[in-house]
């Protein structure tokens, strides 16, 4: 899913005009069978535990992380039916104090973690208690991540062979014409087809809800009466659902970078909200290259800035960089970079190396990753059936054509990209469901606690509003004038400081707060490292899938 906090006031007014049309005949609300098949899954993960040992060799995880696994049902309705094991890692609490090596700290029970997606992994979170942001919190809990359902090794979904799924290179036009148009459609169709034959009826089975009672049921199997969770991005959505379906199990929950849970926003509006919001954040990068053009020589405004990038695009359509790099795989490296600031000088340096005639950079960040196509399919599968699963969707193309070609006008640079991500969801092929009206009333939720970034592009800032005025005694602190995706322990000693008192000793602020902005990347001369990808980073699927 894609969002954005700040946009144009006539991308505002755009939004309000777009309406969607009716999906069909949606799956029945979930009920009375869900629930006692939850209350079944529960009691028998409660029983069974977790077998903690070594994670396997596949992962990748050293020693000191161990691995298990957890079942539960792959249809809630039917608890006795077929079973799917989630793979679930853990480094155990340190109880070392960082700053006093003499202190022991009293463990706190697991801390269980979502980086989002719909469709990205965990298992890699229990390494980050090494970071020193996050060492303090490493001391206390048991760090716990895991493998959602179809997500890697927890009965894996795909939708496409791999081999096929990372082509490179590629096309994506600001406004495409109508022949393209049609092969987009073609190709929704096609990848819709493949997920209903490589999946079968079990298709359904993976969504938003399931993943939320999956959560209960990690937590029984962890032996806790209570579940202490963090979610990032996609992650705080179904975190919301938790809290909506279990607040009696919630001991304290962090959602960083909320999704906004308005159930008219899942998930057509939302995409359209998040397009209309990168627009933004691509100004705001333009904006940031142009106040360095000392480094880069690609303009003194954003209009020049946006210029050499559109003349990188239109050389690329002809002549791909290294035989790999089209405009689509461009397209996906800059639009990571209105994910994360932090981005911004890697990106300059590949387009102003590109247009002095060094493509080095360019094809460095931005080639296809052959070696990780299995992935990044799966990833993509996932998140297309998550999304598709959840809510209804308009099944006629005129109204898809419609709504991003108003848009398109305002806010170009990732409408339709975005549009033809999710179209498969049109032609989908199996129930929809009607999402849930998250709400809880004053005294059934303990506090939570919410972070946002005003000028997040992929979760807007709205969302965090709608979430804080659906979740009763939740708290609501925001990074002012900053649009980092995901803000939990990075740059930002205020918003981290939040995050601590909460997580350790159960203390907030007011019913709001705000921190200011953590200060603009500085500009990587040449020379200087070209990352492609930070550490220790929670994932959005838009950076661990790249468009077919």
């Amino acid at each position: 899913m894609r969002a954005a906090a700040l946009y144009t006031a006539a991308g505002a007014m755009l939004l309000s005009t777009l309406s969607l049309a009716p999906a069909g005949t949606a799956g029945a609300a979930p009920g009375a069978d869900e629930l006692h098949g939850t209350t079944v899954a529960v009691a028998r993960a409660r029983a069974a535990g977790i077998n903690f040992g070594r994670c396997p060799k596949e992962q990748g995880l050293p020693g000191h992380i161990q691995c298990g696994t957890v079942s539960v049902p792959l249809d809630y309705a039917r608890p006795d039916g077929k079973q799917i094991r989630l793979l679930v890692s853990r480094a155990r609490a340190t109880h070392k104090d960082p700053h006093n090596s003499k202190r022991r700290v009293p463990g706190q029970g697991p801390l269980v973690y979502n980086p989002g997606g719909p469709g990205a992994s965990g298992l890699n979170f229990p390494l980050i208690g090494v970071i020193p942001a996050w060492k303090r919190l490493a001391a206390a809990y048991d760090l716990v991540g895991y493998a959602p359902r179809g997500v890697g090794p927890s009965a894996p979904l795909s939708c496409q062979d791999p081999k096929e799924y990372l082509k490179g290179p590629s096309m994506a036009p600001t406004y495409p014409t109508e022949e393209y148009k049609k092969e987009r459609i073609a190709h929704a169709k096609a990848y819709a087809r493949g997920c209903a034959r490589r999946t079968g009826s079990a298709l359904q089975h993976y969504n938003s809800l399931n993943n939320a009672r999956d959560l209960d049921v990690l937590r029984a199997a962890l032996g806790q009466e209570k579940l202490t969770f963090m979610g990032a991005s996609y992650g705080t959505y179904f975190g919301a659902l938790y809290a909506h379906l279990f607040p009696q199990h919630v001991r304290r929950m962090v959602f960083d970078s909320a999704v906004n849970p308005d159930p008219q926003q899942i998930w057509y509006h939302n995409n359209l909200a998040q397009s209309a919001a990168f627009e933004g954040r691509w100004a705001d990068f333009r904006e940031w290259v142009a106040e360095h053009n000392d480094v880069y020589r690609l303009g003194v405004t954003a209009g020049e800035v946006l210029a050499n990038y559109e003349k990188v695009r239109t050389r690329l359509a002809t002549r791909p960089a290294g035989g790999k790099v089209g405009p689509g795989q461009l397209q996906e490296a800059f639009l990571q970079a209105g994910y994360y600031d932090d981005y911004w000088p890697s990106r300059a340096h590949a387009l102003s190396a590109y247009l002095k005639g060094d493509p080095k950079p360019l094809v460095e960040l931005a080639s296809p990753a052959r070696e990780s196509a299995a992935g990044e399919e799966n990833t993509n599968a996932v998140y297309t059936a998550v999304e598709c699963n959840d809510a209804p969707w308009p099944t006629d193309w005129a109204t898809w054509d419609r709504d991003n070609t108003r848009l398109a006008r305002v806010a170009p640079f990732e409408t339709w990209d975005n549009a033809w991500m999710n179209l498969p969801c049109a032609y989908w092929q199996a129930p929809r469901q009607r999402p849930v009206d998250v709400r809880t009333g004053p005294g059934e939720l303990p506090p939570t606690l919410i972070l946002a970034a005003e000028r997040d592009a992929a979760t807007p800032y709205e969302g965090a509003l709608e979430m804080h005025r659906r979740l009763a005694g939740s708290v609501l602190v925001t990074e002012r004038d900053a649009g980092t995706h995901g803000i939990a322990y990075g740059p930002n000693a205020c918003v981290n400081g939040y995050v601590d008192a909460y997580l350790l000793e159960g203390r907030l602020p007011g019913r709001r707060a705000a921190c200011e902005g953590h200060p603009e990347p500085k500009p990587q001369r040449a020379g200087e490292r070209n990352a492609k990808k930070p550490a220790a980073r929670h994932e959005d699927r838009h950076e661990a899938a790249a468009r077919p």
